[in-house]
């Protein structure tokens, strides 16, 4: 019997109405639409791989995900599977490319880092256009506090304090952050995290802890002291899903040899 052909999917979300990526009991995931997508073109039941489980109210400009399509059955070129999925699916769902993969890609366990964008607005009245995109706050902010706050969260650290409690105990919650930059463009910051990994609610920990140092609640030297806590109650607060965007999925090396834990 033929292999199945394996393609590697890029995907965009407005995550503002979904229960997040993965398929659950309760509300509508992403991952589930793109599923019916491709039963209405194929005419057969699929599992969609995803690279990340963004939780409910996260979007996606990088989602990679991947799926087997039986050899009989794919009778089109990768780029014209993109089109029919998106004449199948929502406005807030796009497939920006599809392409061949071998047949050993898995797009979880394959991926070697992700970069996630938190998106906050900084002035007194918020953009309309970006009430779906970017967390309000309209207080000052001191830009050379949170940023030098930001600098301490690079490296291989314990980020229990910046997690929320996922209902079980975690294998490990050490991880490594190679990027935390903030940018400002008038109004708008944008907070850019890369890492191999990230635990459940982590960036928006993180995020939420560094807009508290900007409002002066924290001081920056505290963050190295919130970490060594592994204790939630010892960070700050965690930032709205809506600010928060996974950007893009890096990929090299051979495939992990177990499945990545839970992130964003």
């Amino acid at each position: 019997m033929a292999k199945p052909v394996r393609l590697k999917l890029t995907i965009a979300y407005d995550g503002t109405i979904y229960a997040g990526w993965q398929a659950q009991k309760t509300g509508v995931a992403v991952q589930e639409v793109i599923e019916k997508a491709l039963k209405s073109i194929f005419h057969l039941d699929f599992r969609l791989h995803g690279s990340s489980r963004t939780d409910a109210g996260v979007h996606a400009r990088g989602m990679i995900a991947h799926v087997d399509i039986p050899r009989a059955k794919f009778n089109m070129e990768p780029r014209k599977l993109s089109l029919a999925l998106n004449a199948n699916l929502p406005e807030d769902i796009r497939i920006m490319r599809a392409a061949r993969a071998s047949a050993n890609f898995h797009a979880r366990f394959n991926a070697s880092g992700k970069q996630y964008r938190y998106f906050l607005y900084n002035h007194a009245a918020m953009d309309p256009l970006l009430r779906a995109q970017a967390w309000h706050v309209p207080q000052s902010l001191d830009l050379a506090k949170i940023r030098q706050a930001a600098r301490a969260f690079i490296g291989k650290h314990d980020f229990e304090a910046f997690a929320a409690n996922r209902g079980y105990k975690m294998e490990s919650t050490i991880r490594t952050v190679t990027r935390c930059e903030v940018r400002r463009a008038g109004p708008l910051f944008t907070v850019i995290i890369e890492g191999d990994g990230f635990l459940y609610k982590m960036c928006r920990g993180i995020v939420g802890t560094l807009v508290q140092v900007g409002q002066n609640k924290f001081a920056p030297s505290q963050i190295a002291t919130m970490l060594a806590a592994k204790d939630r109650r010892a960070a700050g607060m965690s930032a709205p899903a809506h600010g928060l965007i996974l950007w893009k999925v890096y990929y090299r090396g051979k495939p992990a040899t177990k499945p990545a834990d839970a992130i964003e």
